[in-house]
């Protein structure tokens, strides 16, 4: 894995940059408070490409990867306009369903994931399971009639669900007896439910967080669907479903790094700028060193994001899978120090709406939470890296 960016990657972080500068923070923030997400900044990130950069370019992407989609991200978010339907609707859907759709799946939806006129979002959380996702009871069962699947079941904290073309429902085929759920077998389905399908409800959830995007849950009441909803095998089990999750964890990874920069390249222009006792506030160390401590932190974890990233474009799901929770639990915990940092810096001035740092501190806190928690991190990585008992 190279250690130094080539220079297509520094090329693309340039652009993706000044597309984002273009912008800017006040737009973003304005299409919060609209309740609208980034509308006109997602069609232009289409058009020119960078959307889609990790799709097939038979289907309109670019061809690329992960590793490239996340520099999009990261960058963006750097710029002061993250955009978390790039962790759904190109990264996760639309990867899973190039690799496991159909040929009709991939011409139906492909395209459009890939030129953002189309999106997607991702169900799998749900309010009885938590972390838990071997609890899935979203189940879904054929129509000996028709051949017709019939989906079941609740989700919740599901992302961008009234904007989405479809959502991407993470269920089970067969029942869910309590045998499975103590041995924790899971063989997940995945299925394509277009948004006003018959059955298929959705509720706003109320959330502090300010985020264009709303949370929603939903509500499956013998949903039905034809037999070609369903993405890729029936008992394909857990590969298919971490085909999605660990893009997802790297480019949450990508989110919370461009959160971080943002804040902290805010931070270091006020403490050159802000002089009090005849000298700027970031000539003195307690100060200065930890926005240093917190640059750090941030490209350390970016080296784990391209790890992981490069590890999955190359196929190895199981090298990917540790590093991208690595990456991860690595990005989140930088986000929400150099948030935190960027804030003590401003003093009074850092909650204020004029420096736009302190929404950030509640969106930093959703890095450690979603889609893992830090606490889940560490369990897998005591449990299956280090080869510690597990504890639970």
């Amino acid at each position: 894995m190279p250690v130094i960016e080539s220079e297509e990657h520094k090329a693309l972080r340039a652009a993706v940059s000044a597309l984002g500068n273009r912008y800017g923070r006040a737009y973003f923030t304005r299409t919060v408070e609209e309740g609208v997400p980034a509308s006109e900044l997602w069609a232009d990130a289409g058009k020119l490409g960078y959307l889609g950069v990790n799709l097939p370019e038979e289907y309109g992407g670019g061809g690329g990867g992960i590793a490239e989609l996340s520099i999009v991200l990261e960058e963006l978010g750097a710029a002061g306009c993250p955009l978390l339907l790039l962790v759904v609707s190109p990264a996760i859907c639309g990867t899973v369903i190039a690799r496991f759709g159909t040929e009709e799946q991939k011409r139906e939806w492909l395209p459009g994931l890939s030129d953002g006129t189309r999106t997607m979002a991702f169900g799998i959380t749900e309010p009885d399971a938590g972390s838990n996702s071997h609890r899935i009871t979203t189940t879904a069962r054929r129509d000996p009639d028709t051949g017709d699947w019939l989906l079941t079941g609740r989700k919740v904290f599901v992302s961008g669900v009234d904007i989405a073309d479809a959502t991407l429902i993470v269920g089970r085929t067969g029942t869910v007896s309590a045998k499975e759920g103590r041995t924790g077998h899971l063989k997940p389905c995945l299925f394509i439910v277009p948004r006003d399908t018959e059955g298929f409800h959705r509720r706003k959830m109320d959330m502090e967080l300010s985020a264009a995007e709303k949370q929603f849950e939903l509500t499956l009441d013998d949903v039905r669907l034809p037999a070609d909803a369903l993405v890729g095998e029936e008992d394909a089990g857990l590969l298919q479903l971490f085909a999605g999750l660990n893009p997802e964890r790297i480019m949450t990874a990508a989110f919370a790094i461009g959160m971080g920069r943002y804040a902290l390249a805010k931070a270091v222009e006020y403490a050159r700028d802000r002089t009090v006792w005849k000298a700027p506030i970031g000539a003195h160390q307690a100060i200065a060193h930890p926005l240093a401590q917190a640059h750090i932190e941030l490209e350390l974890a970016r080296l784990m994001v391209q790890k992981a990233a490069h590890l999955y474009d190359a196929g190895d799901d199981v090298g990917a899978g540790e590093a991208a929770n690595m990456a991860k639990y690595a990005a989140a915990e930088a986000c929400v120090k150099a948030v935190d940092q960027a804030v003590h810096t401003l003093g009074g001035n850092g909650l204020t709406r004029e420096f736009g740092l302190a929404s950030l501190v509640t969106a930093a806190r959703v890095s450690r939470i979603a889609p893992v928690s830090r606490e889940m991190i560490l369990n897998y990585v005591s449990h299956q890296t280090l080869g510690l008992p597990k504890s639970y």
